[in-house]
């Protein structure tokens, strides 16, 4: 198998120099190097005072930019909190009981456990909602500029209403 798929290749290869040398004559060299185009670059964006990149500090900030920039923060926090989860139930002696009772030994308020419990349910529900928002933007839906805002809010609320209710669970 391996000599036959050698043979095509190099049939191959044979076919595509022989065709290439017909393309290869309308080429043109490259009058400078990648260095000079760079040089030139920067030498035009220094001149000009133009800033490095634009940054933080040149946008005003809205509701669209924080709510992209923290859908993928909670999806990298989600996907670190599982990957640890899961390999703390791999190395760690005892069973989920185990834990889940000396989590309960510790006696910790109701409010402490709730906040905990809603620390844990928003980010999920959060991540889970915008997920379904850029969902249809996939699709072609919601990109006008009210929609964007309109649709970012309705997240923002079934996030928070969620998980204020897995939280009193």
């Amino acid at each position: 198998m391996a000599l036959l798929l050698r043979s095509l290749a190099r049939q191959g290869l044979s076919v595509t120099r022989a065709q290439s040398c017909v393309l290869y004559r309308h080429v043109v060299p490259m009058g400078t190097s990648a260095k000079e185009e760079m040089n030139r670059f920067w030498a035009k964006n220094t001149r000009l005072n133009r800033p490095v990149s634009p940054h933080f500090t040149i946008y005003r900030w809205s509701i669209p930019m924080m709510m992209s920039i923290s859908h993928r923060g909670t999806g990298m926090a989600l996907s670190t909190g599982i990957s640890l989860f899961a390999v703390g139930a791999l190395v760690l002696p005892g069973d989920y009981a185990h834990y889940l009772e000396l989590i309960r030994s510790l006696s910790l308020g109701t409010p402490i456990i709730a906040g905990a419990k809603f620390a844990l349910a928003f980010p999920v529900a959060y991540h889970t909602f915008n997920g379904i928002r850029h969902l249809l933007w996939d699709v072609g839906k919601g990109f006008k500029i009210p929609e964007v805002y309109r649709s970012g809010y309705a997240v923002l609320l079934l996030s928070l209403l969620s998980s204020v209710a897995l939280a009193a669970l």
